[in-house]
């Protein structure tokens, strides 16, 4: 076991060869911290291997395959002793319409956006509680609110993380653990590369309602306004101020539509109070939950 400072975090970072992953992995190393990156091909972190030794471990894991995230918890810890960030990253976009999306496809999403992660909280948890501390930090993203057409899939899979996600922070806000989601706009990732995208089957039926959505994502790799390395360290500033929210917009963009999104919510809930209001028993007095 590689012998950690008391004030050295140890991070665990899925997807950490590349886009947000690798630059929360830089940012960390960089302060002389512990990193364990996981990816599919751990060929990637060669780089990272040689600026950084032992301070650096890299584990092969396909996030989808839960039955294994216990054994990613035990290696750091074996190797480290203790986990203090788990960055849960991993992860894929997809385009296509309700109609265009099959279940395989639609259950891919989900099992890279909630299912892993939930899979890696519940294995890191114990040693988390123990300590009486530690960060979860969920890579979500501005889809994870408001969708659009021909991204219902991926969206599917971050709403679902979110709502999960939401839970659990006050659900270990007694351990002293906090849970971070993070809600990213365009970054200059690999997000929209050709051969990362993935595709459904096209229907000719939707190209007037989806053709313009579908050349845009495909066609902004490379010029996205977002910085990774910047968004890094924004986490990390976030992920040290004793009021972090419980949900970070990231970029501009993230900010303008997420607050538009919460407007417009809002206004219709507001617009159809006294209707949906109606729809109780007369005279019953609402409900008083254990929650706020």
């Amino acid at each position: 076991m590689t012998t950690t400072t008391s004030n050295s975090k140890v991070w665990i970072i899925t997807g950490a060869s590349s886009g947000f992953g690798l630059a929360l992995a830089q940012e960390a190393l960089s302060h002389g911290e512990y990193v364990v990156g996981t990816a599919r091909n751990v060929e990637r972190f060669e780089s990272l291997r040689r600026s950084y030794g032992e301070r650096f471990l890299a584990i092969h894991h396909d996030v989808r395959d839960t039955d294994v995230a216990p054994d990613v918890i035990d290696k750091t810890v074996k190797a480290f002793g203790h986990v203090d960030v788990l960055v849960n990253n991993a992860g894929v976009g997809q385009v296509g319409t309700a109609e265009e999306v099959s279940d395989a496809q639609l259950r891919d999403m989900l099992a890279q956006h909630l299912f892993g992660p939930a899979a890696l909280v519940r294995a890191v948890l114990p040693t988390m509680r123990r300590a009486d501390s530690g960060s979860i930090v969920q890579i979500s993203s501005q889809g994870g609110r408001g969708s659009f057409p021909a991204v219902g899939s991926y969206s599917a899979g971050k709403f679902a993380l979110e709502g999960w996600s939401e839970a659990l922070a006050a659900e270990v806000k007694p351990f002293g653990i906090k849970v971070l989601i993070v809600e990213p706009s365009r970054f200059r990732t690999g997000f929209n590369r050709q051969d990362v995208l993935l595709k459904a089957e096209e229907r000719s039926e939707y190209d007037d309602v989806v053709a313009g959505i579908r050349a845009d994502m495909s066609g902004s790799d490379g010029v996205q306004e977002g910085d990774p390395a910047r968004a890094a360290s924004v986490i990390r500033q976030v992920l040290d101020d004793p009021d972090a929210p419980l949900r970070l917009p990231l970029g501009a963009e993230a900010v303008s539509n997420l607050t538009r999104i919460y407007r417009d919510n809002l206004a219709d809930v507001e617009r159809w109070s006294t209707l949906s209001a109606s729809a109780d028993f007369p005279g019953v007095a609402p409900s008083k939950r254990p929650v706020r």
